[in-house]
């Protein structure tokens, strides 16, 4: 985790379910949100941690010296955020109950969870969520801004593209491939290569419709 120095300020996008595992985990390493942007003025996560509300995320300003974790689960509205933001100022958060093997790669902004794990020589790029308990197995290669969900696993050398969900319990065999923008259902177990923008589902997955 990059904790930030004396005088400056963590600020979460977002105050939402997954705000609250995000927020958690900085505060059990020390370094509690000072505070969020949520469109909601009431979101759970002022109202259960007493985080305080900023705004609405139109108004988001992240100063020089602070630094911010995107705490949203949408993809989407994930990605126009980020494009918005200095990466430089992104932080990664690694709860201290997951795994990551020294030989793996993290970008900047990624939030690891409670029990996930990310095996030797996985890379993981910039904004992902690496939600509780996903297994990113060796050599997986794991594009911008997507969210594996939890339970997930990802087998030895999948690749996935930036902009992606993988649904919860979802299964990906050894080298399959997913190309960018796509979903992945809650539990479908992924036998072959998935084209960009697409979603699938099932056991085996197969195509539903395009993204």
């Amino acid at each position: 985790m990059d904790l930030p120095e004396v005088g400056r300020k963590l600020i979460l996008i977002g105050g939402g379910g997954h705000a609250l595992v995000v927020a958690e985990a900085v505060q059990a390493a020390g370094v509690p949100a000072s505070g969020f942007y949520d469109d909601s003025t009431d979101a759970v996560l002022g109202q259960r941690l007493n985080v305080p509300h900023l705004g609405p995320l139109a108004a988001i300003k992240i100063e020089e010296q602070d630094l911010y974790l995107i705490a949203l689960r949408d993809v989407g509205l994930r990605r126009k955020i980020a494009q918005t933001l200095s990466s430089d100022q992104a932080t990664t958060i690694i709860h201290a109950e997951s795994f990551v093997a020294p030989s793996a790669t993290l970008g900047t902004g990624v939030f690891v969870a409670p029990k996930a794990l990310v095996h030797s020589f996985a890379s993981v790029d910039d904004h992902c969520i690496l939600n509780t308990a996903a297994i990113i197995e060796h050599e997986c290669i794991i594009g911008e801004n997507t969210h594996i969900a939890p339970a997930a696993v990802l087998g030895g050398r999948v690749r996935v593209g930036a902009h992606c969900l993988i649904g919860m319990g979802a299964r990906l065999l050894p080298g399959v491939r997913v190309g960018t923008g796509c979903v992945i259902g809650a539990g479908a177990v992924v036998v072959r290569d998935v084209p960009s923008d697409t979603v699938v589902s099932g056991v085996p997955a197969r195509v539903m419709n395009k993204t």
